[in-house]
C-alpha cells in the first residue's frame, strides 16, 4: 500500500531475481481498514516509492485511484475463508479480510500473475491469500517471504513512520518478547507464555498489547496444547501509542 521500506523491496528483489517481468502494484485499499482515522492518517509517499523501486529493477508499477478499481461503489466482496478470516485479526478488525480478499482479487484479474510475494509479517493475510487463490481457482503460485527488521527488531512497517520518540524507543519490546517465547516454548505451556507474555507488557509504558496468541500456522487456529508434527506460530499485536503494531514468530521444540 506505499510508503516503501525494506522489507517491501525485498518482495520485488526476489521477483525480479525469480521472473521475466515483475509488477508492483501501490494502493491504499480503503476497503480493508476499519478505522477511517487510519486510512485517512496512512503516509503517502508515492514519488519516494518510485524512487525506490526504479533502483530495484521492476518493470511496472501500477497505481491506480479507488474509482479505477472499485468503479462506482467502494465496497468489499464477501469471502469465506474457511475461517481463517476469524481468528486474530479478524476478531479485532471487521470485515479486514473481505476487503483484502477484494483487492487482491481484483488485482490478480488485472495483472494476471505466475507468481506473487507476500510478506511473513502479515502471516494470517499470506494464509488468507493461499485460500484466496483456491477458492478463485487460479493459477498462481503464492510466495512468502521472511520478514525484514530493523537493527533493534522492530519489524519493518510503513506505520513505523508515524511512531512518536518515545513509542519507536519501546517498540523493539515487542520482538525481543517474542524472541524470548520462542526460546521458553520448549518449557512452558502455551496458556503459561500468554500469562508471561500479558505480565511483561503490564510493565511497558508506552506500549498496549492487543492480543498475544499461539497458533497452529495451517489452520490459524489458537492452540492450547502442543502435539507433534504441527507447525506452530506466536502472533502479538500492539498498540504503541495510536499505533497498531503487528509481529509473529515461528516455533520450535
Amino acid at each position: 500500500m506505499g510508503a516503501l521500506h525494506q522489507g517491501h523491496l525485498s518482495l520485488v528483489d526476489r521477483s525480479v531475481a525469480e521472473n521475466d517481468i515483475t509488477v508492483v502494484s501501490i494502493f491504499v485499499n480503503p476497503t480493508q481498514f476499519d478505522n477511517l482515522e487510519d486510512l485517512e492518517n496512512y503516509p503517502h509517499t508515492l514519488q519516494n516509492d518510485l524512487e525506490l523501486l526504479e533502483k530495484t529493477g521492476c518493470d511496472f508499477v501500477f497505481t491506480p485511484e479507488s474509482h479505477e478499481v472499485y468503479d462506482q461503489q467502494i465496497v468489499s466482496e464477501h469471502f469465506s475463508f474457511d475461517g481463517l478470516e476469524y481468528e486474530m485479526e479478524g476478531k479485532h478488525r471487521k470485515n479486514h479480510f473481505d476487503g483484502v480478499g477484494t483487492i487482491v482479487s481484483k488485482l490478480f484479474d488485472i495483472t494476471h500473475p505466475t507468481r506473487a510475494y507476500f510478506g511473513e509479517k502479515d502471516f494470517q493475510q499470506l494464509q488468507i491469500v493461499k485460500k484466496l487463490v483456491r477458492i478463485k481457482q487460479r493459477n498462481i503460485q503464492i510466495t512468502g517471504c521472511a520478514i525484514c527488521r530493523e537493527k533493534d527488531g522492530l519489524a519493518m512497517s510503513s506505520r513505523n513512520v508515524r511512531l512518536s520518540e518515545e513509542c519507536r524507543k519501546a517498540a523493539p519490546f515487542i520482538y525481543q518478547t517474542l524472541r524470548k517465547v520462542q526460546q521458553k516454548a520448549a518449557s512452558l505451556s502455551f496458556p503459561e507464555l500468554s500469562d508471561w507474555v500479558t505480565k511483561e507488557f503490564k510493565e511497558q509504558p508506552f506500549l498496549e498489547l492487543e492480543y498475544f496468541e499461539i497458533a497452529e500456522e495451517n489452520s490459524l487456529q489458537t492452540a492450547q496444547n502442543k502435539k507433534e508434527n504441527e507447525a506452530y506460530r506466536a502472533f502479538i499485536a500492539v498498540f504503541a501509542g495510536p499505533i497498531r503494531l503487528i509481529d509473529n514468530i515461528a516455533l520450535s521444540f
